[in-house]
């Protein structure tokens, strides 16, 4: 990529989070194309190549935020640990999740009942199904869900921005 196509993506504040982002995936990027052999790609390939490119994305973005919010910290570590094989790494992730889970409901019964107090936000499926799609959504009260969601959503939608400017950059005659 040359470097006007780059300034062109690059917001003009280094501070802000589309610049953090971009420079990581344009790093990440880059390094994967390193990696890239010349032979004609089998089916295997690509879907290796798939796999690079989205923990690219998505860890330039978890990056991009730092250890500031819990779906980035869930995400990076997520990340780093998809590197490891095995049944004892699956398992731990597994069994940390439970543990987590369970110092959650055990906390919740040693507050007493305050579930009196509680104000429900579109039921609990829907909480439920929110809890899965946020990473470390899992362990977090109804309120840090939503506040991390809005995040979450923010740098999904950077995310998008970024990568569609790439294409666009590349697609040109």
């Amino acid at each position: 990529m040359s470097m006007n196509s780059r300034s062109l993506l690059l917001s003009p504040n280094p501070n802000s989070l589309k610049y953090r982002f971009t420079n990581g995936l344009l790093s990440a990027l880059s390094r994967i194309n390193r990696k890239q052999s010349q032979q004609p790609r089998s089916a295997r390939e690509i879907r290796k190549r798939h796999r690079l490119i989205k923990a690219a994305a998505y860890g330039s973005m978890a990056s991009s935020v730092g250890n500031r919010r819990a779906w980035s910290r869930a995400l990076l570590w997520k990340i780093r640990n998809q590197t490891r094989r095995g049944y004892a790494a699956r398992r731990n992730i597994t069994s940390s999740s439970r543990q987590l889970s369970m110092k959650k409901r055990i906390c919740d019964l040693q507050k007493g009942d305050q579930s009196k107090n509680r104000v429900e936000v579109g039921g609990m499926g829907q909480v439920d199904k929110l809890r899965r799609l946020v990473p470390g959504g899992q362990i977090m009260d109804t309120c840090s869900l939503l506040e991390e969601t809005a995040h979450y959503m923010k740098c999904l939608v950077t995310q998008v921005k970024v990568m569609t400017s790439i294409v666009e950059i590349y697609s040109l005659p």
